[in-house]
């Protein structure tokens, strides 16, 4: 059989030496891997052939003046059969662009003019250009934007252009910082911290309205002395990470927990207020360390605690009171309180932290502490709050089972995703959580977005925290934390957002 087959190929070969059927395989193999070969090697300076870019145009987050942005991607593609040869890449602000380059390799901003020869792009294939940028301290303290282009001359004379744009704003910067005098910081740049930021024994740190405090990754805030912010709805006082850059282009770090530590009182800190402030990303929110239960420790009001890698807030057998504020999405507990004197007071525990399973509580209470110490429990007041999330109960508490121990704890008008209870002392005017759907929780409230990691506690037009305040408390409280009134309709919701009907559109006239 193999003879006739070779035969067969002998008689129809135009050579006069026979081949095999393997050996005519092989050949023809190499014909068409030189033919692909010959088409992977050829470059073409055909003027309608051009690169095509990921993006016209690389975007940087408004950055601080002198400190390094994180690294841009840009990649540039030939979607031709045949190569292409870029003749020279450079940067059109020459020597002074703040931008530095990395094309394919080469690092532009090691040449005087920041420019790179000789390239090629070959058929269907791509290149990388890696962009950074470090903008200088600008004149004043408003945002400055800064623009440049980065240029692709061909082989065929074509020149293409990808923008490249950038913002930046002047910051203070210090590390180890110590306040022992009473000192004010103001608005007039954001404060970036390194190390720690301590207030001393005797010193009042006070924070203007619109102070930004920027901590670098495990910095934190130490108040030993007083602190006390003063922010107002338009402008609060921010306390969060540095990092203003993405992780993923729809995801900013700012959003991400732990990219700092948070905000610890010592035990001989007293008399600290906190009004409108904004404290997200914390590795912790704030903790408050055991002082005397007749000293008002710290005030919240009108403030977020939001997106924490531990608890949001920390009481240990102290006097600590919070109105019209919410703590949300931690991977400890919401509010865990170890004895002590607290009062909360429209304010909404949502624990709807979306990276852990395993995260803890809206709320823990408990007289118990670590080896069995015992911590009195003289009061823990929940007034028209809001206290949900994932889980079908997310209030736990733990106690000495003796009479004796002080365990005293009320909820009234409050909103809470937690078993049924019959205690009328404790709980009064309750109203629960739907513990048979798993989607209850997320119909209550105006948006929970887990994949761009966007919320709003704001209550929804059906949700069922809507009209279950206590309207005569609610009265000493008339707006909610994002000033909306809410005596408006009579029925003043639980938590620290009032929903308001959106205004009717003219089709809806």
């Amino acid at each position: 059989m193999i003879v006739n087959v070779t035969r067969y190929y002998t008689h129809r070969c135009p050579f006069h030496s026979p081949l095999r059927v393997g050996t005519m395989a092989v050949l023809i193999s190499l014909l068409l891997a030189c033919a692909a070969c010959d088409s992977y090697d050829s470059f073409t300076t055909d003027r309608s052939t051009t690169l095509s870019f990921s993006t016209d145009t690389v975007r940087f987050d408004t950055l601080l003046s002198t400190v390094p942005s994180a690294t841009k991607t840009l990649i540039v593609y030939n979607h031709a059969d045949k190569g292409l040869r870029i003749n020279t890449v450079r940067l059109e602000g020459g020597a002074d662009s703040p931008f530095r380059i990395n094309v394919d390799g080469q690092d532009l901003s090691r040449t005087p003019s920041n420019m790179a020869t000789d390239f090629e792009v070959r058929r269907r294939d791509s290149i990388v250009v890696r962009i950074e940028v470090t903008l200088p301290v600008n004149a004043d303290d408003t945002v400055h934007r800064i623009e440049d282009r980065l240029s692709f001359l061909l082989e065929s004379g074509i020149e293409q252009h990808t923008m490249l744009v950038a913002s930046s704003r002047n910051a203070d910067f210090h590390g180890g910082w110590v306040v022992t005098t009473d000192t004010t910081l103001t608005a007039r740049r954001p404060i970036v911290v390194y190390d720690s930021l301590v207030v001393a024994p005797g010193a009042t740190l006070t924070l203007a309205a619109g102070t930004q405090l920027l901590f670098h990754d495990g910095a934190g805030i130490d108040v030993r002395g007083t602190l006390i912010a003063q922010g107002t709805l338009e402008a609060p006082v921010v306390l969060r990470g540095d990092r203003t850059d993405h992780m993923f282009d729809y995801l900013p770090y700012d959003r991400l927990p732990s990219r700092w530590q948070g905000m610890r009182f010592a035990p001989e800190s007293a008399g600290n207020s906190l009004c409108y402030l904004d404290l997200h990303s914390g590795s912790y929110g704030i903790i408050c360390d055991s002082t005397m239960a007749d000293t008002l420790k710290v005030n919240i009001v009108n403030s977020r605690i939001h997106n924490i890698g531990g608890d949001g807030l920390y009481v240990k057998a102290a006097h600590v009171e919070v109105q019209n504020t919410e703590i949300s999405n931690t991977l400890g507990h919401c509010v865990s309180l170890l004895g002590g004197t607290t009062a909360f007071t429209h304010c909404t525990l949502a624990q709807f932290y979306p990276l852990d399973a395993n995260r803890g509580d809206a709320l823990r209470l408990t007289n118990r502490g670590p080896s069995d110490a015992y911590y009195p429990m003289h009061k823990a007041e929940f007034v028209n709050c809001v206290i949900t999330g994932y889980a079908e109960d997310v209030l736990m508490g733990s106690w000495f089972e003796n009479q004796d121990y002080e365990a005293n704890y009320i909820f009234r008008n409050c909103f809470i995703a937690t078993e049924v209870t019959e205690d009328p002392v404790r709980f009064i005017n309750i109203t629960y959580d739907d513990p048979k759907s798993e989607t209850a929780s997320f119909r209550n409230f105006k948006l929970i977005d887990t994949h761009n990691f966007i919320y709003d506690f704001t209550p929804d037009s059906l949700s069922a925290i809507r009209g279950k305040a206590d309207a005569a408390t609610a009265l000493s409280y008339p707006t909610d934390r994002l000033g909306r009134s809410r005596m408006s309709d009579n029925a003043p919701d639980a938590g620290c957002y009032e929903f308001i009907e959106a205004p009717a559109t003219k089709s809806q006239r």
